[in-house]
């Protein structure tokens, strides 16, 4: 739903999995093959990867100050199972964590949020406030106070319902 540019470094991998559901239309691109190839998916990965989003997008939302949608199961529980190692670039020394062996969603998560971490950039990923959408974005903002994927969609809807909840 948003036209913001995509979230830096691995953060692109965790707003790509939350934004896989489209809470407006029901539509879940974890349904087809072509959906979960972006992701490495199989249909057997579906369900643990339904959780894992449904815990980060309760995460994002907590980043724009707003309760979990549902209830899930905590995101530092599911990530605590990821295997991470220490890679160490042997041409330049520097370190990062990085997924063990091929790597299973949870685990290039895991990575993603840590590098995330050390960057600054992890509680700038929210989650979109409006209550139909709740689509994942990079907040770009100097305050860091955005609350809408769109402005000219969401933004705009809960401002027309603020004018018109006024008028009556």
């Amino acid at each position: 739903m948003s036209e913001r540019s995509p979230a830096p470094g691995g953060l692109g991998l965790v707003e790509t999995l939350v934004n896989t559901l489209d809470l407006e239309t029901g539509a879940d691109s974890l349904d087809t093959e072509e959906g979960r190839a972006p992701l490495g998916l199989t249909e057997d990965d579906v369900p643990a990867a339904r959780e894992l989003r449904e815990s980060l997008r309760a995460t994002l939302l907590a980043h724009a100050g707003h309760p979990p949608h549902r209830a899930v199961t905590p995101l530092g529980e599911l990530l605590a199972a990821a295997p991470l190692v220490v890679a160490v670039d042997p041409a330049d020394g520097s370190a990062a964590l990085a997924p063990a062996g091929e790597g299973s969603l949870t685990a290039r998560v895991a990575a993603a949020v840590a590098q995330a971490l050390v960057a600054g950039t992890w509680s700038r990923l929210k989650a979109c406030e409006a209550a139909d959408c709740h689509w994942a974005y990079y907040d770009r903002s100097p305050a860091e106070r955005g609350r809408w994927c769109s402005m000219q969609v969401c933004g705009a809807r809960a401002k027309m319902r603020r004018y018109r909840a006024k008028e009556s």
